[in-house]
């Protein structure tokens, strides 16, 4: 059976793991980026309905200032999300199993909502909603890289484009052959390229499908 190979920034590398462990896959950490904290000015909570989170690590790099948003009902992308932002005390209004649009869909499109996230993110396809985009971290990529020689024949699980897009600039083209991808949405899988053994999308934008989806790519 292949091993699983999870490409995600810490904390959330940690919850992917421990999901795939739980499924019995034999998974391996190994971070392309690290979490950087940006300089930023928390705006006044007054000045909206609701909270927007699509990342865990809002919640870990927010720290302290995130507490001014207690009185605020968070929206939160995924369950990971969500049990983050409920350990530090924020209240969860609504929580998405699909990315950012089926999330927004169930929110009041009147709604005047905050987001909080990384300088690298997904934007909403849908249009017309009052959301204010305030980063307050990046993901700067890791010089080195140690671990890789052990991706030949394995799958790699990656959650996002711009992981996709480095992983194929460090993996060269004999290894390639032999990495199956389970990617976490298209435009993920578009980001990695060819060459691969096998490219696949999980049927949904979660863990849940992502994992089930390597799960199979394991055994095939």
């Amino acid at each position: 059976m292949r091993r699983v190979f999870v490409f995600r920034p810490e904390p959330a590398s940690r919850r992917t793991i421990s999901k795939a462990r739980e499924l019995g896959l034999d998974a391996v950490s190994i971070p392309l980026f690290d979490l950087e904290k940006l300089d930023w000015s928390p705006p006044d909570p007054s000045s909206f309905d609701g909270l927007l989170l699509t990342s865990a690590n809002t919640v870990k790099m927010g720290g302290d200032r995130l507490d001014r948003y207690r009185g605020l009902p968070v929206h939160a992308v995924g369950e990971g999300t969500a049990v983050a932002a409920e350990v530090a005390g924020l209240g969860i209004a609504s929580i998405g199993g699909g990315g950012i649009d089926q999330l927004l869909a169930g929110v009041d499109p009147e709604a005047r909502l905050l987001h909080l996230c990384g300088e690298d993110r997904r934007l909403p396809s849908i249009t017309g909603r009052s959301i204010t985009i305030v980063p307050i971290y990046r993901a700067s990529e890791r010089e080195k890289v140690q671990g890789l020689e052990d991706l030949e024949g394995q799958v790699a699980v990656l959650h996002s484009p711009r992981a996709a897009r480095r992983l194929a600039e460090l993996v060269d083209q004999a290894c390639r052959s032999t990495v199956r991808i389970a990617a976490l949405s298209g435009p993920t899988a578009e980001a990695a390229g060819e060459g691969w053994e096998a490219v696949r999308i999980a049927s949904s934008p979660n863990d849940t499908e992502l994992l089930a989806l390597a799960a199979r790519l394991c055994e095939t």
